[in-house]
């Protein structure tokens, strides 16, 4: 995971963000996917590819933090 370590946080939370909202109308595509997730309608391999394409950077933030959290700590 040191890979990881080596992203710059600014960058990441850039693009976390910015996938987190893209497009902002008429809904982000994160909501839709999630949505449609939820509700069992989320079967085509685009869409499945879209949530996964604008969930990762989120993903990848929460670890980051994570990883950041315990290397402070100890």
């Amino acid at each position: 995971m040191k890979w990881l370590d080596r992203i710059p946080l600014a960058g990441l939370l850039i693009i976390a963000l910015w996938l987190a909202v893209a497009p902002i109308t008429p809904e982000p595509h994160l909501i839709e996917k999630w949505r449609m997730l939820t509700e069992g309608t989320l079967v085509r391999p685009i869409d499945i590819f879209d949530l996964f394409l604008h969930t990762t950077p989120l993903v990848l933030l929460g670890i980051r933090l994570v990883r950041m959290a315990r290397n402070n700590k100890g």
